[in-house]
């Protein structure tokens, strides 16, 4: 992705460096099954975040974002705002406003609107504050841990596929989806759940789409890299590298297949008619 020397977003608060010290807490779960919830892109924080036991001290040593070796910061503000460019101008085509989400760009630990969040949740985007959370360590989980594609792309379809989940917030979508919570089972509304992580794929796809129609700043390789790491991140891979087996009812986000698949429908249509991931058997 050709990024370098283009507009960085505003809307980042740079934490990295200012909370350290406690640990999040997660209780009543197995471990196996918190280690596949806490690593899986865009949960819902609520499944995983909790008070901490320990207590958070504050930090004054914050990086600096204007540091040169800083290079996958300065990008992910750049995806950032290429998301708002995007998702402005399609909001506008709907007849629609589009509110700028905030990335938290942190290390370690850092409280949220939905509770404490660490490295190991890995990214999330929580509603309750419309901000979109990432630790960049996360980028060596993907490529080291998981086998994704070493590349920065794999961080900005993170970052599109959480902001995905704003564009459902703000359509309203996922306000229907937990609300039907409550009149579900635990495996129906699994099953749900994949819905929603698959739609917030298909997204990503779109915003992948015009921002090279737009702006022409992606490359083939970008959408490789998009691919793997969508691969990475599969139920289905994920089960099967920590506990040793695949259990289709606790799915929440998708097999690596359907998560590829719904990311390249977005990146190839451009279609958000086509992203209806609830009425469809992919």
């Amino acid at each position: 992705m050709d990024w370098r020397g283009r507009r960085e977003s505003s809307n980042v608060e740079d934490r990295r460096g200012g909370i350290t010290g406690g640990h999040v807490a997660v209780g009543g779960v197995g471990g196996l099954i918190v280690a596949v919830i806490i690593y899986f892109l865009g949960g819902d924080p609520n499944q995983v975040l909790q008070q901490p036991t320990d207590q958070v001290q504050q930090q004054s040593g914050y990086v600096n974002s204007n540091d040169p070796s800083d290079t996958l910061g300065q990008f992910i503000k750049v995806v950032l705002a290429d998301t708002e460019d995007v998702w402005d101008s399609l909001f506008n085509s709907m007849n629609k406003q589009y509110t700028d989400p905030t990335l938290v760009l942190f290390s370690g630990e850092t409280q949220a609107g939905c509770g404490y969040a660490s490295a190991a949740t890995g990214p999330f985007y929580c509603p309750a504050d419309q901000k979109v959370y990432i630790d960049l360590s996360f980028a060596d989980e993907l490529h080291n841990r998981f086998g994704a594609s070493n590349g920065n792309f794999a961080m900005a379809y993170v970052l599109a596929h959480e902001v995905g989940h704003h564009v459902q917030n703000l359509l309203g979508i996922s306000d229907k989806v937990d609300q039907m919570r409550s009149r579900l089972s635990k495996t129906e509304f699994n099953k749900l759940s994949v819905k929603l992580e698959l739609q917030a794929d298909f997204l990503a796809g779109v915003w992948t789409h015009y921002d090279q129609k737009m702006k022409n700043v992606i490359h083939p390789d970008d959408i490789d890299e998009a691919l793997s790491a969508a691969s990475a991140v599969g139920d289905d891979r994920l089960q099967k590298e920590m506990q040793g087996y695949v259990v289709p009812d606790a799915f929440t986000h998708g097999t690596s297949a359907q998560r590829m698949y719904w990311f390249k429908k977005g990146y190839t249509t451009g279609d958000l008619n086509q992203g209806d991931t609830f009425n469809s058997n992919q």
